[in-house]
């Protein structure tokens, strides 16, 4: 299940290591693959690399948008915190 506070916590680490290298686009391993379930099957997330040469089994983060994707399904979709019922 994605929560808002996970994504919000991957998306701070992006923005931190985007400022501190500097690059057109990062491509970093994924600290957070024994943190969070759900971050398990991305080995790497890719920082401002386009979507059309990313690897589809990567996360990409788009600092313009301040979102993060992943490829589900035959194309790129942004990652969307679950929604609880009941």
């Amino acid at each position: 299940m994605v929560t808002k506070e996970e994504i919000e916590k991957v998306v701070s680490w992006c923005e931190k290591i985007k400022s501190e290298r500097k690059r057109i686009y990062v491509i970093e391993r994924n600290p957070f693959r024994d943190e969070i379930d759900w971050m398990r099957r991305f080995a790497l997330i890719e920082i401002d690399r386009p979507k059309e040469v990313a690897s589809p089994n990567n996360i990409v983060y788009d600092s313009v948008t301040k979102q993060l994707w992943h490829f589900l399904n035959g194309s790129w979709r942004q990652l969307n915190p679950d929604i609880k019922i009941g």
